[in-house]
C-alpha cells in the first residue's frame, strides 16, 4: 500500500487497480476458505490431533458419537453380534484353525474393499475392479508360468503395472473427458472380461481358460504357506519397534514445531493396543491347526494384507495426496479453487483403485495356484462395495478410512465362514450379506442426516 501511495497510477491503470485488488482480495478469500475445506478433510481423517490430552481425546470422541459421527463403533459392535451368535451355533467358529481360514478367507474382501475405497472418498464408484483384478492375475500368471518363466516379483511387477495403466485409463476418460464413472467402470467392467478371455485364448498353455502357476512360486505360498513361529514373533517384535521408532518422534517433532499432533499419551495407547493386536493374532496362529501333520505359524497373506491396509492408512492420513482426495470428496470447488489439481488426483485415486485390485487378483490366483476365465468379476465388484461401506466407508464421498475396508472384509468373511459352518447354502449366505450391506448403508444415511440436522 505505501508503494502505491508514493507512487500514484495515472490514466486507466487508476481504474484497474481496484478492480485487480478486489480480484486478489476474492482470490485470497477462495483460498482460504479452501484451505479450510482441506484443513477439515485432515481434522476428520485424524480427529485426534485437535486434543491435547487423553481424557479431551475420549471426551471429544464422545461428542462425536452422540453428534452421529460414530467411526468403526457400529461395525465393531456388529462383528461382535456376529461372533457370539456364530460360536453359540456352533462352538468351532472361535477354534484357531477356523479364525485362521476366516482371515485368510478375508484377504480377497479387504483388498477389493481398499481398491473400491479410493473411488467411493471421491463419491464415485469403480464398477470394473472384478475384472481389472482378473486381468492383472492373467497377466502375472502368463509371465511367471512356462513357456515366459518370468522371475515371480518381475511377473508381479508386469501385472501391477497394467493394472495401474488400466486405472490411469479409467482416470482420464473420467476427469478429462468428463464421462460418468459409472459408466466408464462399466464400459471397463465387460471390456476388460472380453481381455481377459483374449489373453487365455491367445496363450496357447491355457487348458480350458486355465493357466497353471507352480506350487513350488512364491506365488502359491502367498497364501499356502505359514511363516514359522519364531519368525512369526521376530517380525511383530520388529514392526512394532519400527512402528514405535517412526511415531513417537514425529508427534515430539511437530509438537516442538507448534503444529498438530496427537498428545504422548493416545501415541503410546496406540502402539500398546497395537501390540497387544499384533500378540494376540500370532498367539491364536502358533496353535497347531494340522490334524496329521502339525501347522503353525502366521500364514503370508495375513502380513501381506496389513502391509496394504498400513501403506494405504500412511498414505491417506500422512500425505498431501491423502488430503486432497478427502478434500476433493468433500467439496471439489473448495478444493479447485485452494490450487488443488483435482483431475489429476481424482486420475491418481482411480489408478490407486485398480492397482490394489491387482493386488487382490495376485491374492485370488495364489489361493486357487492358477487363473481361470471363470473369476465372477461382477460378483467380486460387489463384494468390494460391499467391504468398503459395510467396514464404514460413506458412499458420498469424504469419508473412509483402509480400516474401514479390512473391518469389512472381516465381517464379510465371517459372515460367509460362520453359515458355512452351520451348513447354509450359498443362497443363505448372499441373503445374510445384502442385510448386512443394508444395515451398514443405513447407518451411513442415519450418521450423515445427524450430522447434517447438527450443523
Amino acid at each position: 500500500m505505501a508503494t502505491v501511495e508514493d507512487n500514484p497510477p495515472t490514466g486507466p491503470v487508476e481504474a484497474a487497480a481496484p478492480a485487480a485488488v478486489a480480484d486478489d482480495d476474492h482470490a485470497a478469500a477462495a483460498r482460504v476458505d479452501a484451505a479450510a475445506v482441506v484443513d477439515a478433510a485432515a481434522i476428520a481423517a485424524a480427529p485426534e490431533l485437535i486434543v491435547d490430552s487423553l481424557g479431551e481425546y475420549l471426551q471429544a470422541r464422545w461428542r462425536r458419537i452422540k453428534a452421529g459421527e460414530s467411526g468403526v463403533l457400529p461395525i465393531l459392535i456388529g462383528l461382535v453380534v456376529i461372533v457370539v451368535i456364530f460360536q453359540s451355533q456352533n462352538s468351532k467358529f472361535l477354534s484357531a484353525g477356523n479364525i485362521v481360514n476366516l482371515f485368510v478367507q478375508a484377504a480377497d474382501f479387504v483388498l477389493f474393499g481398499l481398491a473400491e475405497m479410493f473411488a467411493l472418498l471421491l463419491s464415485e464408484i469403480d464398477l470394473s475392479a472384478g475384472y481389472v483384478a482378473a486381468v492383472g492375475a492373467f497377466v502375472i500368471a502368463e509371465l511367471v508360468a512356462t513357456p515366459n518363466n518370468w522371475p515371480w516379483w518381475a511377473g508381479v511387477v508386469g501385472g501391477l503395472v497394467v493394472t495401474a495403466a488400466i486405472g490411469a485409463l479409467h482416470g482420464t476418460l473420467i476427469t478429462r473427458l468428463r464421462l460418468p464413472s459409472f459408466v466408464v467402470t462399466l464400459a471397463g467392467l465387460l471390456g476388460w472380461e472380453g481381455v481377459m478371455i483374449f489373453l487365455a485364448n491367445v496363450d496357447k498353455t491355457a487348458v480350458g481358460g486355465v493357466i497353471r502357476i507352480s506350487s513350488n512360486s512364491p506365488i502359491v505360498k502367498l497364501v499356502s504357506s505359514n511363516m514359522s513361529p519364531t519368525l512369526s514373533w521376530i517380525v511383530l517384535a520388529v514392526l512394532v519397534a519400527a512402528f514405535a521408532a517412526v511415531t513417537i518422534p514425529r508427534s515430539a517433532r511437530r509438537r516442538a514445531q507448534g503444529l498438530s499432533a496427537p498428545p504422548v499419551s493416545i501415541t503410546l495407547v496406540t502402539i500398546g493396543v497395537t501390540a497387544a493386536a499384533g500378540v494376540v493374532l500370532v498367539l491364536i496362529c502358533d496353535v497347531n491347526r494340522g490334524a496329521l501333520v502339525a501347522l503353525r505359524g502366521v500364514p503370508w497373506v495375513v502380513p501381506f494384507v496389513l502391509g496394504v491396509v498400513a501403506a494405504w492408512t500412511f498414505l491417506l492420513g500422512k500425505t498431501r495426496l491423502g488430503r486432497y482426495i478427502y478434500a476433493i470428496g468433500a467439496n471439489p470447488e473448495a478444493a479447485r479453487r485452494a490450487g488443488i489439481n483435482v483431475a489429476r488426483i481424482r486420475t491418481i485415486a482411480f489408478m490407486l483403485c485398480s492397482l490394489t485390485a491387482g493386488l487382490a487378483g495376485l491374492v485370488y490366483e495364489s489361493r486357487l495356484g492358477s487363473m481361470a476365465t471363470d473369476i465372477d468379476g461382477g460378483t467380486l465388484v460387489l463384494y468390494a462395495v460391499a467391504a468398503a461401506v459395510i467396514g464404514g466407508t460413506s458412499l458420498f464421498g469424504g469419508r473412509g478410512k483402509a480400516v474401514h475396508a479390512l473391518l469389512g472384509g472381516i465381517v464379510i468373511a465371517a459372515v460367509y465362514n460362520g453359515l458355512g459352518l452351520l451348513g447354509i447354502t450359498t443362497a443363505g449366505q448372499d441373503i445374510a450379506t445384502a442385510l448386512v450391506l443394508l444395515a451398514a448403508v443405513t447407518v451411513d444415511s442415519l450418521v450423515r442426516r445427524r450430522s447434517s440436522a447438527a450443523i
